[in-house]
């Protein structure tokens, strides 16, 4: 987007910016700065992340012999409970729209702050809030209900004081959530600026839109389901306990309304990311930009309406399982266009193979698989056999994992400089995403074999036949496990050694790139007009290596 400063700044250098316009800790804890919240919530979003990854560590090692030597089965069950009750909610949901959302959005709508600043930080302390429910629970020995509280193991005689409080946390999240989407809503609606119509909106804001319409809708039903949970556990009234006169099939309706439009939550925000990505670093206008905004609010419609292939073999009617297996088709064909208009705004484009395009074909590649298999899954014959197996475990970490993770990383890197300032090492970041590419993939890959063979998921102790695709995994993922350190070596380097970065070193057209690096605390020296669209590249030879 070519922009003008009404004032004639342009983007100079004041040499103050957010990071250093205030100084102390209380003056991060309590801005109501967007840029300041959005890096809080990446630091503690990648810590908790740590936490869940070596969680992770911890069940790969106990799976490497078919024994299940290092844990009991009850302690097995706690640590991939807390394992995927972390990854999910206080990880992978608000690992995009919090973090990278919250810094960019404003800065590509050439605004000075998201619309309500004060419920920004609110939503940010109330995730600190849950998620110490959460490591409560995890510190005072866990729960082993599974992340998905199924009942009964939730309720009743099975539930105890931890299962109390994991739901409490877990509901105070959804809080969170509801705010951050309101939020961006109203900002996108209300707060662009002159020049920035619908149809010249980055589709990374699109995707942003998107996910916080279905936090909004969505977040609301799995809140009350757990607060009828909690309410169960307490009073002790037959809700969802059958030994109580209540329907445990009903609990997995309201839980999975909510958690399949989720996945959108934590995918959307993703494609978005990659959708800058993609074109900046080709040097193309992206293929199709209507088709991928139109698409992002169709798979956010159509999340909605899907949520009955999870429960195939839970005794809904024949009808109900087919029509559930034919919209759950419906939802790869906005995907599938998504998926095709990267590829075609990649070929014959200018492409640098530069980490934030590495870590974008990464993605391509790995959401491509996750996403196939996905259609075994959504296949009625064959879902009744590959239902809780390593199948759907491996499906379900190639969308959300591989889907979530590597767009993150992407965008990361893409919005690094912007960020902090500083560029970061390439030769580094090229090697590390060997590293945990090979190592993500070993990971993930041989549990299909291990699952369409019949290994079931959440066993600590399995036969030996299925001993060899257990021992890849496990090696794959110590190896994913050191690219992600390495990837995280680099970038703190970056920020106490890195070169200065320049305020538009990819060259990209968007409004965040007129703003210095770091921005200033307001984001613009002066008022900002929008007069072309976020991916009307210049001729490529004229604009390889110029800013603005």
């Amino acid at each position: 987007m070519s922009t003008t400063s009404l004032d004639g700044v342009g983007h100079g250098d004041s040499g103050t910016n957010y990071l250093n316009a205030k100084r102390g800790l209380m003056s991060w804890l309590f801005t109501i700065d967007h840029k300041r919240i959005g890096v809080m919530y990446l630091a503690t979003v990648l810590t908790f992340f740590l936490a869940g990854g070596l969680l992770a560590l911890g069940i790969r090692a106990e799976l490497f012999t078919p024994e299940g030597d290092l844990f009991s089965a009850d302690t097995y069950n706690r640590v991939f409970t807390v394992h995927g009750a972390i990854m999910v909610f206080l990880v992978l949901v608000p690992a995009i729209p919090a973090t990278l959302g919250n810094f960019v959005l404003p800065l590509q709508l050439g605004t000075l702050d998201v619309a309500f600043p004060k419920l920004n930080l609110a939503s940010y302390h109330i995730y600190v809030l849950g998620s110490l429910f959460l490591l409560y629970v995890l510190i005072s020995g866990g729960v082993d209900t599974g992340w998905t509280f199924y009942t009964p193991y939730s309720s009743g005689g099975g539930a105890d004081s931890n299962v109390i409080f994991a739901l409490l946390g877990a509901f105070i999240l959804g809080f969170s959530s509801i705010l951050t989407g309101l939020n961006f809503i109203v900002t996108i609606h209300k707060m662009r600026a002159p020049g920035v119509t619908w149809g010249r909106l980055p589709l990374f804001l699109w995707a942003i839109y998107a996910t916080s319409v279905i936090q909004v809708l969505a977040t609301p039903v799995i809140a009350i389901t757990l607060f009828l949970l909690v309410f169960e556990n307490i009073v002790g009234i037959g809700i969802f306990d059958p030994s109580l006169g209540g329907d445990p099939v009903l609990f997995q309706h309201f839980f999975w309304f909510y958690s399949h439009p989720v996945v959108y939550v934590m995918a959307l925000p993703a494609f978005g990311v990659i959708s800058e990505t993609v074109t900046i670093h080709s040097r193309r206008h992206i293929f199709g930009y209507t088709a991928i905004a139109a698409s992002s609010v169709a798979i956010a419609a159509i999340g909605f309406l899907i949520w009955g292939h999870h429960m195939f073999v839970s005794g809904q009617s024949e009808l109900s399982g087919t029509i559930f297996s034919l919209l759950t088709f419906g939802v790869g064909l906005p995907t599938a266009i998504k998926l095709c208009s990267w590829i075609a705004t990649l070929y014959k484009g200018s492409i640098r193979m530069n980490a934030p395009m590495l870590y974008t074909l990464a993605f391509l590649w790995i959401f491509a698989i996750g996403g196939l298999t996905g259609l075994f899954l959504a296949t009625l014959a064959t879902d009744v056999h590959l239902h809780d197996t390593y199948f759907v475990v491996a499906h379900f970490h190639y969308v959300m994992m591989g889907g979530v993770l590597f767009a993150l990383i992407a965008g990361m890197h893409h919005w690094w400089p912007k960020i902090t300032g500083k560029m970061y090492s390439e030769s580094m970041a090229k090697v590390a995403w060997v590293v945990a590419f090979v190592g993500y993939n070993l990971t993930f890959f041989p549990q299909f074999i291990a699952g369409s063979r019949g290994m079931p998921r959440r066993y600590h102790q399995y036969v030996p036949e299925f001993e060899l695709w257990n021992q890849l995994s496990t090696i794959g993922s110590f190896i994913f496990g050191l690219g992600l350190f390495m990837i995280l070596g680099y970038l703190i380097q970056s920020i106490f050694k890195g070169e200065k970065a320049p305020a538009n070193p990819w060259g990209g057209m968007s409004l965040e790139w007129e703003a210095q690096s770091p921005p200033v605390e307001h984001n613009f020296s002066g008022p900002v007009v929008c007069k072309t669209g976020p991916y009307d590249f210049p001729e490529v030879e004229q604009a390889v290596g110029h800013h603005h």
